[in-house]
């Protein structure tokens, strides 16, 4: 599936813009507890899916690109 990530990370919830903003300032940074900002990143796309608040391709992008890191 191609993703278009323009699309796909519009409208999100504050929240979960806020995650994904740290996790990929952690990642330009090289911090040592990307871990922690996945993990974080995690839970607020499992709460944005399950409260409709982002659709399920969204969920799938945001899994694949930021959770699981996949290229």
């Amino acid at each position: 599936m191609n993703y278009n990530e323009e699309i796909l990370e519009k409208c999100l919830p504050k929240y979960l813009e806020e995650d994904l903003i740290k996790l990929k300032e952690g990642i330009k940074n090289k911090v040592g507890y990307i871990d922690c900002l996945i993990n974080e990143l995690q839970g607020s796309v499992n709460s944005a899916f399950v409260d409709g608040d982002i659709t399920e391709e969204q969920c799938d992008y945001l899994y694949k690109k930021y959770i699981r890191m996949e290229k």
